[in-house]
């Protein structure tokens, strides 16, 4: 429960960041870490496509550099991107100029007011620094795809058993999330659809 949802002791600790974006009408916001790969996006972009919803990708810096086609194809099929750093660095890990010289060596490629910290570690002043400069977007949904303890049928149930109005759901295009996150998505996305959720992106 804890890392699938953090409970509000945790989410209080990061004040003036997002992890959750309700609204009147049922909706989800499908987000995606650590790419853009060749290996993985153009699979989730073209997933995407096909149910005819748009999400969010929340890009390092470094991959956005090694693979400028596929982030080039992430912005023209009309999705939305964010901030993950350059280098997929803990800020806990980090002085905060570091930190923060490294989220913006990833803002050279990354034009966006999005920001998303790798695994969600960040110093108190970091948060305070860069919320000046972006909307700092955690998560209420971390499906734990990346996860060799998990099953697609597990990251399904995450999904099905965690989900409410606004919540910000995490996958991951990444080489280590493959399996779990390409047998769970089409999945999870037909279940909420047919749970009545209309699906956003983070703006």
């Amino acid at each position: 429960m804890f890392i699938e949802q953090p409970p509000f002791f945790y989410r209080a600790l990061f004040p003036g960041v997002i992890w959750r974006i309700p609204s009147d009408k049922k909706c989800v916001y499908l987000t995606f870490d650590d790419g853009p790969i060749p290996e993985i996006t153009p699979w989730v972009l073209d997933t995407l496509d096909r149910y005819g919803i748009k999400a969010t990708f929340f890009c390092v810096g470094d991959n956005v550099r090694k693979y400028p086609e596929v982030y080039q194809m992430i912005l023209d099929r009309g999705h939305r991107v964010g901030n993950h750093t350059f280098n997929h660095i803990q800020g806990i890990r980090f002085w905060t100029k570091n930190y923060v010289a490294n989220v913006k060596k990833a803002a050279e490629l990354i034009k966006s007011n999005l920001f998303r910290p790798p695994h969600g570690h960040m110093r108190f002043p970091q948060v305070l620094m860069l919320r000046s400069s972006y909307k700092i977007i955690m998560w209420d949904v971390v499906t734990r795809d990346y996860s060799p303890h998990m099953t697609p049928n597990g990251v399904l149930n995450v999904v099905k058993n965690y989900t409410r109005n606004g919540s910000i759901i995490v996958f991951h295009d990444s080489l280590k999330s493959e399996v779990n996150m390409k047998g769970a998505l089409p999945r999870a996305i037909e279940w909420l659809q047919q749970n009545g959720y209309e699906f956003k992106t983070i703006e």
